[in-house]
């Protein structure tokens, strides 16, 4: 993510910074039902109105990237290898991503989301709806149009595929089975990319 250029930005983005590093580690110390909005703002010492002008619900409070998650998935697809197909290159990006959860703060936050079904099921609609941007991107390396079901599919099924690789007791063996049943499917439609 850019840095923002002027002191207002900054320092708009050191407050939302501010707000989502205080409920985080309020959040992990305590749980997620026993912290309320106006305990995160007090943490991060701002008012709980300052707190919903920056996060429309406390779910927001944990998953305040989703601009990044979303540029990161889009580059995945646009900057590819050459000669890498476009299921294999979101299969990569994944597994780097479930690479992550072997840091002991990253697992303590998985945990969090997963034991607790507010965020378990926030998490899944914010994670799919990287869905439009991801299906425009294979739309366009590949010359489909815009709204061609087959880049929607994949999008989806790519997506979706992240829950079943998180729950399996070999991430990187279900990430390879699940995205060879895409890849053999896509290359049949799409032989080109």
């Amino acid at each position: 993510m850019t840095e923002p250029t002027g002191r207002r930005e900054r320092k708009k983005a050191q407050t939302r910074r501010s707000l989502a590093d205080a409920a985080l580690e309020l959040f992990l110390d305590r749980g997620y039902d026993q912290v309320g909005v106006k305990d995160v703002a007090d943490a991060a010492d701002v008012s709980v109105t300052t707190l919903f002008k920056h996060f429309p619900s406390k779910e927001a409070l944990v998953f305040d990237q989703g601009d990044d998650i979303e540029a990161a998935l889009v580059a995945a697809v646009r900057e590819r290898a050459p000669g890498q197909s476009i299921p294999h290159a979101l299969r990569e990006h994944l597994l780097l991503a479930q690479d992550h959860a072997a840091d002991p703060r990253f697992a303590a936050f998985l945990r969090l989301v997963d034991d607790t079904p507010a965020l378990r099921d926030y998490a899944h609609r914010m994670w799919m709806r990287h869905e439009a941007a991801v299906a425009r991107a294979i739309a366009e390396e590949t010359g489909a149009p815009e709204d061609d079901v087959t880049c929607a599919a994949l999008a989806r099924f790519a997506l979706e595929a992240r829950g079943l690789i998180q729950r399996h007791a070999d991430p990187r063996g279900a990430a390879e089975a699940a995205f060879a049943l895409l890849e053999h499917g896509w290359a049949a439609s799409h032989p080109e990319g």
